[in-house]
């Protein structure tokens, strides 16, 4: 398997279904970058990825917080969440102050919204998960999701295949 890999999400338990998938492969520092315009279930995907690790309570973009912390479940690979909105931003080295490297190295996993605005903030080692509406007039919860690894990501490819098949085998194009 090769990237970037493309699937379709029917609908918002489909999406969150995904991200926990995903979830269950990150470990501590990884970084998953979620791109996307506004609706397109970023914030949807989040929840389904925080659900994965345990973290309890309600899950919501940090839009004007910027970046939440949560804790994760007994039995999470990772003891964090660092959970980042960066749409506010206006450069890169206004994604770099806020540190979200350095914070993921302490056992956490960073998911960060907007994210192909932080992109350059980071190593090349991140999984970008692009989310689009394919047909606005079509299904209102379709989503065109592509899957892209980079650094330590690529030769993840064949786990991460798996690991999605489930959802693959309803919407793979």
């Amino acid at each position: 398997m090769s990237w970037p890999l493309h699937l379709i999400s029917r609908s918002v338990e489909e999406t969150r279904a995904l991200a926990a998938r995903l979830a269950a492969l990150c470990g501590a520092g990884d970084v998953v970058l979620l791109v996307g315009d506004l609706g397109a279930g970023k914030t949807a995907f989040a929840q389904g990825f925080a659900a994965a690790l345990g973290v309890e309570g309600p899950v919501t973009s940090p839009t004007f917080a910027l970046v939440r912390h949560y804790r994760c479940g007994e039995g999470s690979p990772v003891r964090a969440l660092i959970h980042a909105d960066v749409y506010r931003t206006e450069s890169v080295a206004e994604v770099a102050d806020l540190a979200l490297a350095e914070l993921v190295e302490e056992d956490a996993v960073a998911l960060v919204e907007w994210g192909d605005r932080a992109a350059l903030a980071f190593d090349e080692s991140t999984l970008v998960v692009t989310l689009d509406v394919p047909d606005p007039l079509g299904a209102p919860a379709e989503r065109a999701v592509t899957v892209t690894g980079r650094g330590r990501w690529t030769s993840r490819a064949d786990e991460v295949a798996a690991a999605l098949e489930p959802v693959r085998g309803s919407g793979a194009r």
